[in-house]
Formats: C-alpha cells, sequence, structure tokens
C-alpha cells in the first residue's frame, strides 16, 4: 500500500483519537498530544508501507501534518 495524503491524515488521527478532518496542516500534532513514541510508532509503520528512508528526525523535527505530507508523499496537503 502506497501512503497518501488520505492514509497519513487517518493514521494521526487515529493516533489523537480525532477525526481527520479537524486536523490543520500548520497544527502541531505534539500539542494535540502525539509524543515520540507515538511518532516512532508511525515511522516503523509507514516503513513497512514503503517509506523504506523515513526517519524519526524528518517528522519529528517539524512535527505538522503539513510538513510530514511532504516530506511522505512530496505534495503539500
Amino acid at each position: 500500500m502506497s501512503l497518501t495524503v488520505q492514509k497519513i491524515h487517518a493514521d494521526v488521527a487515529e493516533l489523537l483519537g480525532c477525526d481527520p478532518a479537524e486536523l490543520k496542516p500548520e497544527t502541531d500534532l505534539t500539542d494535540l498530544g502525539l509524543d515520540s513514541m507515538r511518532i516512532m510508532g508511525l515511522v516503523e509503520q509507514w516503513r513497512t508501507e514503503g517509506a523504506d528512508t523515513l526517519e524519526f528526525a524528518d517528522l519529528a523535527e517539524q512535527p505538522t501534518l503539513g510538513h510530514w505530507t511532504r516530506v511522505l508523499t512530496g505534495s503539500a496537503t
């Protein structure tokens, strides 16, 4: 399965216990409760789904959905 914008949003929303539509590209996901352990879990999950070169720092240095989407898909949200 390839990572799509919708899949990324759904995975993050599931971890946060919210609807994907509630997440804005500029929102700091750590402010919503996403901690380093959960980010690492996403990195591992997304690696198995095709993001082979993804590293924890790629997501942790800028924990916004917009940044993550650009890193993982090469496109904006």
